[in-house]
């Protein structure tokens, strides 16, 4: 797993999509974090209290439309557990593969 090509791709696929907004980035960087501090392996268990904290994200309901819509767009798939005693499980997809090698430099638009 290369997680310089993922999130470049990460970045490059959000780019061009606009119903995502900053929560939506933020949630998925804090996922992603979860994700590193596993070695990248899948599913990542996650708590949504320590998910909340990382991302920056101070509502439930924000939390958990972001986590939806992330799911449902195909960034992530996500598997709740409904067990107060359990955290819910998230597997990432790779989008390391998804990077089209066009031999030119790539100029990030500001």
């Amino acid at each position: 797993m290369n997680y310089i090509k993922h999130l470049t791709a990460f970045y490059e696929k959000v780019a061009q999509d606009h119903t995502l907004n900053p929560s939506h980035i933020s949630l998925y960087l804090a996922l992603f974090q979860f994700w590193n501090f596993s070695r990248f392996r899948n599913p990542v268990s996650i708590s949504r209290d320590e998910v909340m904290r990382i991302s920056k994200i101070r509502s439930k309901a924000t939390y958990h439309k972001c986590l939806k819509n992330l799911h449902s767009l195909g960034y992530i798939d996500y598997q709740p557990s409904y067990n107060p005693f359990l955290g819910s499980k998230v597997v990432m997809l790779d989008f390391a593969g998804e990077l089209k090698p066009d031999g030119k430099q790539r100029k990030m638009k500001l």
